[in-house]
């Protein structure tokens, strides 16, 4: 449950911004502070998560008291609730200026992906979505760019738990899935 909970809001908070460190509340197994690289980063993610519904629960998103999330000390326990993700490689604002910074959107009913490669079908992905149990109503490739797609899911929920689930999922030897929220609808 506690290594669930890390990586999936290290997913989900990572589409706002580089999340730096996430720790599990000891005597609160389903609460956590989650570092951002950037208090910007933390402010996009709260605005855009607080009260976001997901598996059936609301989940809140809220400033804490705590400036940094501290690691423990060498050799002391810390039961695994602890992780540092300063040099993960998935974070999408690692680059200055990058064009993740132009597209940061509210959580919708349809995703963005990219980073498919060009003898990937649409068939091909729209059956990774469906054998893990996601209900795709629509999918698009960009006309100029076959790397790039919309795909539409029945709700915003499915569509959170679809980015959780499917962000980096292998669709090649050398290419993983990207995914994140979309302004566009099909």
């Amino acid at each position: 449950m506690v290594q669930f909970l890390r990586n999936h809001a290290q997913v989900l908070m990572g589409v706002y911004g580089d999340v730096q460190r996430v720790k599990i509340l000891y005597n609160k197994k389903d609460s956590a502070l989650i570092q951002m690289a950037e208090p910007y980063q933390a402010y996009l993610a709260m605005t855009h998560l607080d009260k976001l519904r997901i598996w059936n629960k609301t989940i809140r998103v809220m400033p804490s008291k705590h400036q940094a999330v501290q690691l423990p000390k060498e050799g002391q326990p810390d039961a695994g609730l602890t992780r540092d993700y300063a040099q993960n490689p998935l974070h999408r604002f690692k680059k200055p200026g990058s064009k993740n910074y132009q597209n940061i959107y509210p959580p919708s009913a349809t995703l963005h992906l990219s980073n498919i490669p060009a003898t990937v079908t649409e068939d091909e992905i729209k059956e990774a979505f469906t054998k893990n149990s996601f209900e795709v109503k629509a999918f698009k490739f960009f006309p100029k760019d076959h790397k790039m797609a919309l795909i539409q899911l029945s709700s915003i929920e499915e569509a959170v738990c679809a980015l959780i689930k499917m962000h980096n999922y292998q669709l090649s030897e050398s290419n993983h899935l990207r995914v994140s929220f979309s302004k566009s609808n099909i």
